[in-house]
């Protein structure tokens, strides 16, 4: 029998999947509904890829949201509550856990080097999460914008030869 426990690789996934409902961002992780369905058969390059667009929307969310965070303490926090972090998580992405610690429990909010007090941690989350999913929506639609046009253009091209 092998010994070998391989830790599973860090997934964005917030374990709240709303693509299963035909969603095309996920309320939970953010990912574009591909992105989910094909995690598992991305390349590092692409996992990568994906983890940027994530922290750069959570960064530029959270930093200005959270001005009183103090890092060090925000990092010691969240790995004190045993959450896996990439190497090169943003900022963004270490305010993140720490917030979601507390929307679970806002006892620890004055612990947790965010700056906030308990009664704080629902309505910051609440308009974190509208202004995150809004953001990740408008970066899917203008994806496929984008990719609707080049086709549009392409036919186009096409049919001029």
């Amino acid at each position: 029998m092998s010994t070998d426990r391989r830790i599973a690789s860090l997934t964005p996934c917030a374990g709240r999947c709303s693509t299963v409902f035909g969603d095309s961002v996920c309320r939970g992780c953010r990912r574009f509904n591909h992105e989910v369905i094909q995690w598992n058969t991305y390349t590092p390059e692409q996992h990568t890829a994906v983890w940027k667009r994530l922290d750069a929307q959570l960064d530029q969310i959270l930093v200005p949201m959270l001005p009183h965070a103090d890092l060090p303490h925000v990092e010691g926090f969240v790995l004190s509550k045993r959450v896996r972090l990439r190497d090169d998580a943003s900022k963004g992405r270490k305010l993140y856990h720490a917030l979601k610690i507390c929307e679970k429990n806002k006892n620890l909010a004055e612990e947790s080097g965010l700056g906030i007090q308990g009664k704080q941690v629902k309505p910051l989350w609440q308009e974190f999460e509208r202004r995150v999913l809004a953001l990740a929506t408008a970066s899917y639609d203008f994806a496929f914008l984008r990719a609707d046009g080049i086709s549009h253009n392409l036919l186009q091209m096409m049919e001029e030869d």
